[in-house]
Order: structure tokens, then C-alpha cells, then sequence
């Protein structure tokens, strides 16, 4: 696990952490917030659409699959919302890969508190899912160039392919 994402990259907090909501009956609340908190960030920054951009002319396929990821990652965050404790539906390693692809496909960086955000699990539970995801190759780590204190996270090439094979064959049999 990166050292620089365990002591520097935190979600909120007055200890730099996430309390531990699932002992709280504030959880579905608190699970909307995150969905809420999620979306606004998707919908904050643009995508550099500039001619040079490799974002600036999606495919069709690519359309599809951003609106694919945009819609599984928003509807597991209601289920999480309807049935109140996201705990029947942990997925967290599923959820980083979903935000991560959104932001590959908007051409958006994400940070390391982003992902375990993105997560919908406690941060240390989202920063241990980032190293087996990285231990898997499946996203890769790397120091934000305008702040040292920051790491930032994104899908590898094999991320991105294996998740576009997820949605052609989710595609099939839709």
C-alpha cells in the first residue's frame, strides 16, 4: 500500500477520517451524501474537449460505456439509499473500478481520497481495495504533479480494456 495515500490522502474529518457511520441511524442519510458528493464531482469539472484531447471525439462505444458505468455507480448508490445499509451490497473494489472508468472517460484525475470516496466504504477499507486493485493491474498510482502531498489514481490500460470488455458483454446480453 502507498504510504503517501495512507498518511496524507484521507477523506473528512476533525482526525482526517471518516467516522465509522454503520453504527449510526444516520447511515442512508450519510449514503446519499456520499451519492450526492460523488455526482457533484462528476458534474463539477468538464472534460478537456480541446481538438488535441483524446476525449474531445468519443466513439458511440465510448458514449455507451461512459453512460453504462454513470448509471450501474448511480443506481448502486440508491439501492444503498432504498434498502438503508449499504453493508447487504459491498462492492467497494467495483465502485473505485466504476468511478475510476467515469473519470477515464471524462478525462477527469481523480485523487486517492476521491477513489476511497467513490468507494462508499470507510477510507481505510477504500485505500486497502486501491492496493489490490494495483496489485491486480488494474489501476496505477502516481504523485499529482501540482502537490506533492497528493497521490492520484487511474485505470491502467488492462483496467480500461477489461472494463470495456465488462460492458460489450454486459451489452450481449442486455
Amino acid at each position: 500500500m502507498d504510504n503517501h495515500a495512507s498518511t496524507t490522502d484521507h477523506a473528512l474529518g476533525d482526525n482526517g477520517l471518516i467516522p465509522n457511520p454503520s453504527a449510526s441511524p444516520l447511515q442512508p442519510l450519510a449514503d446519499e451524501l456520499v451519492a450526492i458528493a460523488a455526482r457533484l464531482r462528476h458534474a463539477a469539472a468538464k472534460p478537456d474537449l480541446t481538438e488535441n484531447s483524446p476525449h474531445a471525439h468519443p466513439s458511440g462505444k465510448e458514449r455507451r460505456y461512459l453512460a453504462m458505468a454513470r448509471q450501474a455507480y448511480a443506481l448502486r448508490r440508491k439501492r444503498a439509499a432504498i434498502f438503508g445499509n449499504p453493508d447487504l451490497f459491498g462492492e467497494p473494489a467495483w465502485d473505485i473500478l466504476l468511478d475510476l472508468y467515469i473519470a477515464h472517460a471524462e478525462g477527469k484525475p481523480v485523487s486517492v481520497s476521491s477513489a476511497c470516496i467513490g468507494s462508499a466504504a470507510p477510507p481505510t477499507t477504500g485505500l486497502r481495495w486501491l492496493g489490490v486493485l494495483a496489485e491486480e493491474g488494474l489501476l496505477q498510482r502516481e504523485n499529482d504533479p501540482d502537490d506533492n502531498r497528493r497521490v492520484m489514481v487511474r485505470l491502467s490500460p488492462a483496467g480500461i480494456t477489461a472494463m470495456e470488455r465488462f460492458f460489450d458483454a454486459a451489452e450481449m446480453t442486455g
